[in-house]
């Protein structure tokens, strides 16, 4: 299982690239892929290659109507554990013996 996570914008589109966020978030949504976003990117949880399988359908998606695009990735795998969207903010959370903001 691995996390990935991801930030994908295209360059030359202005300042406020939230129209081509909020694509990539639909083919995210629509993937079943459990996630969360951030505001500097995005948290996939999965197999190796569903979880790229995803980034590339977002990639597909930017290319078709933007000329460059900026990508970040950054994976974190772990044999035999999932659910580590949840887990590890919880961990962190029992340590501080409290709930910290999300």
């Amino acid at each position: 299982m691995v996390l990935l996570e991801f930030s994908m914008s295209p360059l030359g589109k202005g300042e406020s690239v939230g129209a081509y966020v909020a694509r990539s978030l639909d083919i995210i949504d629509k993937s079943g892929v459990p996630y969360r976003l951030n505001p500097m990117g995005t948290v996939l949880e999965g197999e190796w290659e569903e979880v790229f399988t995803v980034v590339r359908k977002c990639y597909e998606r930017m290319k078709k109507d933007c000329n460059r695009i900026s990508c970040t990735i950054k994976v974190d795998y772990r044999k035999g554990h999932a659910g580590r969207l949840e887990s590890k903010v919880a961990s962190v959370e029992k340590k501080l013996k409290r709930r910290i903001k999300q």
